[in-house]
């Protein structure tokens, strides 16, 4: 029986992708690069910030030193959090059906837990989860199981009773390192697999409120529960 839900941010509970890519875009240029397309950018994305960094870098043919170039996108990207980001359809609904429903619901990202936890805030997310974990934060960055494993055991259940939703093939294996249950967002701009890279126990959904079937627990509500300790 699933007790936890724990959800990637990036392409599975929003779309992020112009606020990152022009971001990107304003480090590129300042460096005097040529701006890049946004769907290149997206495929960048999904382990980090410092990795999309070095990866635009390198596809703009610049020679710049990372960290440096990591802070200007910091930088930039906090003027821009929210612009185009919004939640996914159905995305609020979700939330609000899991909780009632009982289950404990959870963030982890490669995104910094700064900016992470102020878009949750500004798009109404914030509120339904019980524990956050950014890419910088002790516990490191997905596919490290440290930052999963830390929130099953904050919120006292076992692996067998999480499932990871994301949407890239990052998230795919920190689920299984971590031995945890997965579902794959399909609608993600993160979804590149491999022909080869499911073992036929994965979930699977092409929309956020597809998610209560596929974990079993249908959509009605049954009880409210009980506040999981903060990670």
């Amino acid at each position: 029986m699933i007790r936890l839900v724990v959800f990637d941010l990036d392409g599975t509970l929003i779309d992020s992708r112009r606020d990152l890519a022009d971001a990107t875009n304003a480090v590129v240029l300042a460096y005097g690069g040529k701006r890049l397309g946004q769907e290149e950018v997206t495929a960048m994305v999904g382990e980090g910030a410092a990795v999309l960094v070095r990866r635009a870098l390198a596809a703009a043919g610049l020679d710049v030193p990372p960290g440096e170039a990591l802070e200007r996108f910091l930088e930039e990207y906090d003027t821009r959090l929210t612009t185009y980001t919004r939640p996914y359809a159905g995305v609020h609904e979700l939330l609000a059906a899991l909780r009632a429903r009982g289950l404990a619901l959870a963030v982890l990202t490669n995104k910094p837990q700064r900016p992470t936890t102020e878009i949750l805030d500004r798009l109404g997310l914030a509120h339904a989860f019980s524990c956050v974990v950014g890419g910088d934060t002790a516990a490191g960055r997905k596919p490290d199981p440290a930052g999963l494993l830390q929130i099953v055991a904050g919120a006292s259940v076992s692996p067998g009773e999480t499932v990871l939703v994301g949407d890239s093939p990052v998230d795919l294996e920190t689920a299984r390192r971590a031995g945890t249950g997965v579902c794959l967002a399909r609608y993600g701009f993160g979804y590149r697999f491999t022909a080869d890279a499911f073992h036929g126990n994965e979930l699977f959904i092409d929309a956020p409120s597809e998610l209560p079937s596929r974990l079993g627990i249908g959509s009605g509500v049954e009880s409210q529960r009980s506040e999981a300790p903060p990670c």
